[in-house]
């Protein structure tokens, strides 16, 4: 006799007000007031990332129940991509609408871990919006991908503080997804899926025909 399957139960949450409301809905520029429009949002064990419209990045730290807040040096810009990692130090790739790529590597007060607010600059490679981040499991590679069909690869060692990038893959219409596994990135365009391996720099397209 088939076992009767249990019922499936909804539950419905309730809206983070204890986040949110750590988050300004205004801020002052000059005598402008100014909306803070939320942008990019990312999500793990430990934190909660949040872009603004205003080029502020909020991080809260779920254990701490305590928010910070981070951002670019110069202009104030929209933050369009945010992808936190947890390894060995605590680090977090935010992307923007023109382009630029950042990395902080977060304090942690366990032992032997960082204890130094860092943050490294991705080269100015892209040109155009951050859609897609995609970290490797270590966080000594990020791949970061724009509206225009660039791929770049940044190379982090965070013992040394060096961040070296390189332009390695150009496709004709946006990136929308990156994934990255054992040397394999997974990239999705507006137009195609397709496997890049990263050792032997060559591509394999997922499927035969084109998106519509």
């Amino acid at each position: 006799m088939a076992s009767v399957a249990s019922p499936v139960i909804f539950k419905e949450f309730c809206p983070l007000y204890y986040l949110l409301n750590a988050i300004p809905t205004k801020v002052q520029k000059g005598f402008r007031s100014i909306v803070v429009y939320l942008t990019a949002l990312d999500t793990n064990g430990d934190y909660i990332a949040v872009g603004s419209s205003i080029g502020m990045l909020y991080l809260y730290c779920r254990h701490l129940n305590q928010m910070k807040k981070y951002n670019f040096e110069g202009k104030c810009e929209s933050i369009t991509f945010v992808k936190l990692l947890s390894c060995f130090d605590d680090l977090v790739a935010v992307g923007t609408a023109s382009g630029r790529v950042a990395v902080f590597q977060l304090v942690s007060s366990l032992p032997g871990r960082n204890k130094q607010l860092r943050r490294f600059d991705v080269a100015a490679i892209h040109k155009s919006s951050i859609t897609a981040l995609a970290w490797s499991p270590n966080g000594m590679k990020l791949f970061s991908g724009d509206d225009r069909g660039k791929i770049v690869y940044s190379a982090l060692d965070l013992d040394q503080g060096i961040c070296n990038s390189s332009l390695v893959l150009e496709e004709p219409s946006s990136i929308v997804q990156l994934d990255y596994n054992q040397k394999v990135l997974l990239v999705s365009t507006l137009q195609r899926t397709l496997l890049f391996y990263t050792e032997e720099k060559s591509v394999k397209q997922v499927g035969t025909q084109p998106r519509k």
